[in-house]
């Protein structure tokens, strides 16, 4: 990976915000490439020796060496050094690595209008129709996000929510480089943690929502709160810091930061004001700011998600009713609240990414509010492994709640036994609910039996991958599509 102007910094020109505990060996090398996989390590690379979950990049550092690395970054120097190998200890590697890569790539985010959006759920969604709306309003604009990334209309797979610190300043200088003014990311609380946006500068920062997610990660709750805080502790006094005001956690996320701080509410006095005239099944109608607009989206939490980037936008120095009038005919991201109707019998699939149980029981709720009496809901729902368990049985019993038909079935296991995962959502199944509720391990039957169980008219949520095109099972990416699957049970069984 090298920067777009085939650029080799010497070492000491990346190290100059960069708080340096020893340093052995040369400094002046030229620096071709930077890599947190020793199985990448190449003369003229620095290798960052990483601390993570699984192990530990110090144990790499002599297969690196070995390679001809330029230069090794690490907590704990090797017992034993190379001469030929510069070697310069850090309090904390990860955090070295995003100011190295900072530097690496010339500061790319200092070249852009920079926003990120940080929540539980709706990131995704507000980060990519802020990306549309500004590729509307005339701006080169990229996104990075958990579906993908995007160079103006160039996509660019995404492999996870926020990318390592130094693909993401690689991707923010081809955006650079493309002539990009503006960019859009999700801000995820692991990204925080491990200082993947560290030494990045935000002109603006957008809080959603905090519900229960990330606990196998973060711990405790509180731990989970603090991650998302700490982007906005580091915003600088130049950004806004946007927050939903309707989140009991909103204003904790403006406690300590030096931006200014906004917010956005449907239901109480804030910066940017909505109220809800009606949710229906051809979208939303709201007023915004005195403003009277309608919308294409559909659901409250996409009321919240508009209203968050319109917010946005007019903090950014855009004109409001011009705003409204491109935010009205916009789309949300793929895998989000996105319906699949059948031909014949008129079934309405809903495909979305809905895998935490508010995201779960927003969709439900939605579902609730445009739905006709006479329409069945079938929900097929599962949840993903080696993740947070404990949201396992309230996933399952909101499905019951909100649902006339439940299918329980495998989402991402990942290294776990699928049937470990549906026992621990059948325990939130109460008594009263057991008749309505199948367990179906293999995800394509589940789908098949939910369209099955539909009459004419009904509606078939299918909840938790939305977007992806694969499902993980012990290590391994088959190729699924909730979306496609759903289509191809429509054409099957006639509907």
């Amino acid at each position: 990976m090298t920067t777009p102007k085939e650029i080799t910094p010497p070492l000491f020109a990346l190290l100059a915000d960069v708080t340096v505990t020893a340093q052995q060996g040369p400094t002046d090398v030229p620096v071709q490439q930077l890599t947190l996989d020793s199985r990448q390590a190449a003369p003229g690379a620095v290798f960052f020796a990483l601390r993570g979950a699984a192990t530990d990049g110090h144990q790499f550092i002599e297969k690196a060496v070995a390679q001809g690395v330029a230069a090794v970054v690490c907590e704990v120097l090797p017992a034993e050094l190379n001469p030929a190998t510069a070697y310069v200890q850090v309090p904390d590697s990860a955090e070295a690595m995003a100011h190295m890569a900072a530097a690496f790539y010339g500061h790319p985010s200092r070249s852009l209008t920079l926003v990120g959006v940080t929540g539980t759920n709706g990131k995704t969604t507000c980060a990519t129709l802020l990306h549309k709306l500004l590729r509307e309003l005339g701006y080169h604009t990229g996104l990075l996000s958990t579906v993908q990334n995007q160079i103006d209309e160039q996509v660019i797979p995404a492999t996870h929510t926020t990318p390592d610190a130094i693909r993401l300043n690689e991707l923010l200088a081809r955006m650079v480089a493309a002539g990009c003014t503006h960019a859009c990311m999700e801000v995820s609380s692991h990204a925080v943690v491990q200082h993947r946006t560290t030494a990045l500068r935000f002109a603006g920062g957008i809080f959603t929502n905090l519900t229960h997610d990330h606990l196998d990660y973060h711990g405790t709750f509180d731990n989970y709160l603090k991650a998302k805080k700490g982007f906005f502790d580091s915003l600088p006094k130049t950004a806004f810091a946007l927050t939903n005001a309707d989140d009991k956690r909103g204003m904790v996320m403006l406690q300590n930061t030096a931006a200014r701080r906004e917010t956005y509410s449907l239901r109480s006095a804030a910066t940017f004001r909505a109220k809800l005239i009606e949710n229906a099944v051809h979208g939303l109608h709201l007023e915004i700011d005195g403003h009277d607009a309608q919308f294409r989206l559909i659901g409250v939490f996409n009321a919240y998600n508009l209203l968050a980037v319109y917010g946005a936008a007019v903090l950014l120095g855009e004109e409001p009713l011009e705003v409204l009038t491109v935010l009205s005919g916009l789309l949300s991201a793929p895998g989000r609240f996105e319906p699949v109707v059948s031909g014949k019998t008129r079934v309405t699939g809903i495909v979305d990414y809905a895998h935490t149980p508010d995201a779960l029981e927003n969709v439900l709720q939605t579902i609730a509010d445009i739905r006709q009496p006479t329409q069945q809901v079938i929900t097929v729902v599962g949840c993903g492994g080696n993740r947070d368990g404990a949201k396992r049985p309230i996933m399952a019993h909101l499905a019951c709640q909100g649902s006339d038909r439940v299918v329980l079935t495998s989402d991402n296991p990942r290294f776990e036994d699928p049937n470990d995962i549906l026992a621990q959502m059948q325990a939130g199944v109460k008594v009263q609910d057991q008749a309505k509720v199948l367990t179906i391990p293999d995800r394509r039957e589940a789908i098949k039996t939910a369209v099955t169980l539909a009459g004419p008219n009904d509606i078939v949520l299918v909840a938790g991958k939305g977007h992806e095109t694969y499902q993980e099972v012990k290590g391994v990416k088959a190729d699924f599509d909730d979306k496609k699957v759903l289509q191809e049970m429509f054409e099957l069984l006639g509907k």
